[in-house]
């Protein structure tokens, strides 16, 4: 099987700008392919949902039927296994600790001087969509990883779009999950037409102020030509992950461990960085085993992504490893060095630091408590994982006293006047 490997050393600039950039260079296409189908949301409402359904999910749905019923709730609950509901309960309430422990204050103050007041007022946004994909499973780790913050951080209108399993409901799993959360409100929509029935509501899917969520490279397309009409939150496109390791990694670990990633799909990336040669031999030696051990689909996926976004990246020593982990700038960063936490205080750019060997990716993505909604395509280099701040926002509050206000207005008046507001500096000289 064809496994990538780069050097470093060797590298020309195109080849590192293609790996930097994975699979956001082809985004860019499905804007077109994208565009008319928010189009048609935007004109036709819940008609243009039904007949995307049927064309892209192969199912047919009545508009009355694109939110689920309180019935459908009930119904998940009772056919959900135990296991599965206590799977949720366990992972929920470690997310939801974790995420508790984010919250700030609603309101500080600080004295800027005397008699001058300055802080902010915290507050949650007032509606906001989370867009949960379904691909061709079930993913209720990405709705506890949406749902907890939003809850937690106060929002009071809480929608959810989630595509249709082929019977045209929404799984079991989802729907529990959902209900763990504390969300009511879920859509048998995905895809860009989800984006788009968020961003300007449909006859039934309500109109919100933000949409946060994962997706496939349609719905990174959706959020990057509504950006503008809605707050599309953190990027969040195809899976990728880094796995560092130095000449101490235990091969076998970073073997199973690039695959976590590499599994998600054929646009995923998933890179092995290393500055030991041997290391990354026997890692290559590894891999062919271990991916024909799943199954086809999975091992299809694993197969594409060695030989196209992902592969094993050789540096010169462990600096240059970082280096280039900060150019750019992982989804998921797994850390298996013989002094990982060495190693953290030189990382800048991730969107999820896992330290050593027993802190696999696997474990981050569902039941640690950390949010493993995380930015992709570089975007690690300027936006954070998903966490109750996704949800709130601050207004700057000051306050004067007289003594303050006579204090600071000759300063503001002489700002007015020089960069010419001159009813700035009235306000001040005639107040």
């Amino acid at each position: 099987m064809n496994i990538n490997t780069y050097d470093l050393n060797t590298l020309s600039a195109a080849d590192k700008a293609r790996i930097l950039r994975r699979s956001e260079l082809d985004i860019e296409g499905f804007q077109e392919t994208v565009r008319p189908i928010i189009k048609a949301v935007r004109e036709r409402g819940d008609q243009a949902l039904v007949e995307f359904c049927a064309k892209f999910d192969k199912v047919t749905l009545d508009p009355a039927a694109i939110q689920v019923t309180e019935a459908e709730f009930e119904r998940a609950e009772r056919n959900l296994e135990p296991e599965i509901k206590a799977m949720i309960e366990r992972a929920a309430a470690n997310i939801r600790k974790f995420h508790q422990a984010q919250m700030p204050e609603e309101m500080w103050f600080t004295e800027i001087s005397e008699g001058i007041l300055a802080g902010e007022k915290i507050t949650p946004i007032t509606s906001v969509g989370l867009y949960v994909p379904r691909g061709k499973g079930s993913f209720p780790s990405v709705m506890l990883m949406l749902g907890i913050p939003a809850v937690i951080a106060g929002v009071p209108e809480i929608v959810i779009c989630t595509p249709p399993t082929p019977e045209g409901t929404v799984d079991d799993a989802s729907l529990f999950t959902a209900r763990v959360c504390g969300i009511k409100t879920v859509y048998k929509t995905g895809g860009a037409q989800a984006i788009a029935a968020m961003a300007f509501g449909t006859e039934t899917v309500r109109k919100v102020h933000k949409v946060i969520g994962p997706g496939n490279a349609y719905v990174s397309a959706a959020k990057r030509l509504l950006y503008g009409h809605i707050d599309v939150g953190t990027p969040a496109g195809p899976s990728e992950s880094i796995i560092l390791c130095d000449e101490q990694a235990d091969p076998r670990i970073p073997a199973l461990d690039l695959l976590i990633e590499a599994e998600h799909g054929p646009d995923s990336t998933a890179l092995l960085v290393t500055h030991s040669r041997e290391l990354a031999d026997k890692v290559a030696a590894l891999l062919p085993g271990l991916i024909a051990d799943l199954p086809e689909k999975r091992r299809e996926f694993c197969t594409t992504v060695l030989g196209n976004y992902g592969g094993i990246v050789l540096s010169k020593d462990l600096a240059e490893s970082i280096a280039f982990v900060n150019d750019f700038a992982p989804e998921h960063l797994e850390v298996l060095t013989a002094e990982p936490m060495l190693a953290l205080q030189q990382i800048r750019n991730a969107g999820e630091i896992l330290l050593g060997q027993n802190t696999p990716i696997s474990i981050g993505n569902y039941a640690l408590g950390v949010n493993a909604i995380l930015p992709t395509g570089g975007f690690a280099r300027t936006f954070s994982c998903v966490t109750v701040f996704d949800f709130l926002k601050r207004s700057s509050i000051g306050y004067m006293s007289k003594q303050g206000y006579d204090s600071l207005k000759d300063v503001a008046q002489t700002f007015a006047e020089y960069e010419g507001f001159p009813a700035h500096a009235n306000a001040l000289k005639r107040r």
